[in-house]
């Protein structure tokens, strides 16, 4: 539980602030990520589905109103929990997806970038949502199984959800995983409203893309908030495809820092996050009740100049 530094108010998740989507969409700058919602690695069912349910209400009871998810997690399976948990959905709920990658039965992630597969990913949202229009879809950039890179143009499938959005299926369009001048080159295009690259209080890299964000009034939604990933294998030569492993944040200063806050780490990263930057939203993922309260505290938990100056200094891959 974070000490007297934090924030009380009737909603913890709104003790981070609000940050407004296409200057309309207001959200509450903690939110939820579905990506743990299903079986281990991703993939299949929950143990505990009513578990799962459980959290996903219990995430919204805490304040939050920004969901982000995607129907390539389980697959299928998040979205259906969502909605299991959710539907008919409040007024203010705004859900985030993404499209762009599939699973294969290896339980790989490779790129379906081509605008046929978009539109159909597009649909497979709306249907296991339960929704007639999402409110954001983010274009998830992936090189795996011939999709592409960061050296190449990612017009053609943005262009594609661009005109799904002039039909009325989509309200506003994000980018994931891209470069700058991938950013640049949707931005050209259509509006962008969200930006999600890797990013954290230990990697950095993509500080540049942040402030760019920031200075166009452009939300950006770290992944990998808690953590980082790697690889368990190398390349499947017959899929073209790697499967991630997630490696959790650690390093001396978030873990003396966390002690002083009487705080866990992970809530100390996260809001190093949120007060790194005002148009940082986090989306910390869990299938945990105890975890998921955790991380909504951290909305409210205030770092001391000291601290922030501490954890500033852990450059990571910055460079």
């Amino acid at each position: 539980m974070p000490s007297g530094d934090a924030i009380v108010g009737t909603a913890p998740a709104a003790a981070a602030g609000e940050f407004a989507l296409g200057g309309e969409l207001v959200i509450h700058r903690m939110g939820f990520g579905a990506m743990q919602l299903p079986g281990p690695g991703v993939w299949g069912p929950p143990k505990d589905r009513a578990r799962a349910v459980a959290v996903v209400r219990r995430a919204v009871e805490l304040g939050v109103n920004h969901i982000d998810t995607s129907d390539y997690y389980g697959p299928y399976i998040a979205n259906e929990i969502i909605r299991e948990a959710l539907h008919p959905y409040d007024d203010d709920l705004i859900i985030v997806t993404k499209v762009g990658a599939f699973r294969t039965p290896e339980k790989a992630w490779p790129a379906a970038l081509k605008p046929e597969q978009l539109r159909r990913a597009v649909y497979d949202n709306l249907r296991g949502l339960g929704r007639d229009h999402l409110d954001v879809v983010n274009l998830r950039i992936v090189e795996e199984g011939g999709g592409l890179g960061p050296d190449d143009s990612i017009a053609e499938p943005f262009g594609a959800l661009a005109q799904l959005r002039e039909q009325g299926l989509i309200r506003h369009l994000g980018v994931s995983n891209v470069t700058a001048r991938q950013l640049s080159e949707a931005r050209e295009i259509a509006p962008v409203v969200c930006v999600q690259n890797e990013y954290n209080v230990l990697r950095r890299r993509d500080e540049d893309i942040m402030q760019t964000c920031a200075q166009a009034g452009i939300a950006f939604m770290p992944f990998f908030p808690l953590g980082t990933f790697t690889l368990q294998h190398e390349k499947d030569v017959a899929t073209d495809t790697k499967v991630p492993q997630q490696v959790p944040l650690d390093a001396q200063a978030i873990h003396a820092v966390a002690r002083r806050r009487g705080a866990t780490p992970y809530q100390v990263a996260l809001a190093w996050l949120l007060q790194h930057s005002a148009n940082i939203c986090c989306i910390p993922g869990t299938s945990s009740p105890d975890h998921l309260e955790e991380n909504i505290e951290a909305a409210g938990l205030r770092l001391s100049e000291v601290d922030v100056k501490e954890l500033d200094s852990l450059h990571g891959d910055a460079e």
